[in-house]
């Protein structure tokens, strides 16, 4: 238990990715955890000097929207300062589609989820890590997340696209967990968690879980 660690999650954007839902859900088990979570619905959170220089790792939950170039300062500044980020799915890597800066941060852009809502399997591939240690390949039925990604990540699971949707990337292993560095900020992200049901597939909540106590150096 650790309540000096200090978590702010920004939440909103489109609102088919239940960013409210999802990220009460999360806040929730990162509080069961002994984190201390601020949830905010405005990105001028990420202009209030004081609150970013107090807390140890932001979410940002904010599918497409826009944010304005002081915001994306405050956001950006931070984390390259040493506050470490973590996310999932639309929330973080298809936010601000203008902000490449951003992007850069995240390592990936979403760009298509051939065939929407899909079976695929997702496969642990790092065994080591703490966020995906133990985890078995697992099964989803969601939106199987096409990425541009950076090859700096450190890829903890990926998962392999059929050709039935899009023959020309038949075969294509795409990262759906992956960390980071962004300055002196620890990165962690996840693909998974189209919406809040998703995260009813354990090894899918299991591993945003630990993917956020990571970023927050508490697991």
């Amino acid at each position: 238990m650790n309540m000096s660690k200090r978590v702010l999650m920004v939440y909103g954007g489109w609102e088919g990715h239940d960013p409210k839902e999802t990220s009460h859900l999360f806040a929730g088990l990162l509080e069961e955890a002994g984190l201390d979570v601020t949830l905010s619905q405005s990105l001028d959170s990420y202009l209030d000097a004081d609150l970013m220089a107090s807390v140890d790792m932001i979410v940002p939950i904010f599918t497409m929207s826009t944010i304005t170039r002081e915001q994306e300062a405050g956001l950006l500044n931070a984390i390259r300062g040493g506050v470490n980020v973590g996310g999932w799915h639309g929330g973080m890597a298809d936010a601000f589609r203008n902000n490449t800066e951003y992007q850069f941060m995240v390592g990936g852009q979403w760009v298509a989820h051939p065939g929407n809502i899909i079976d695929y399997r997702v496969d642990v591939n790092d065994q080591q890590h703490p966020i995906t240690a133990g985890i078995a390949d697992f099964d989803m039925r969601s939106e199987q997340y096409y990425l541009h990604t950076d090859p700096s990540n450190e890829v903890l699971a990926t998962t392999t696209f059929g050709g039935e949707h899009a023959p020309w990337i038949e075969g294509t292993v795409m990262p759906v967990v992956w960390t980071r560095h962004y300055g002196k900020g620890k990165v962690f992200y996840s693909s998974l968690g189209h919406v809040v049901g998703d995260f009813d597939v354990p090894e899918a909540r299991e591993i945003v879980r630990r993917g956020l106590l990571w970023a927050a150096d508490s697991l």
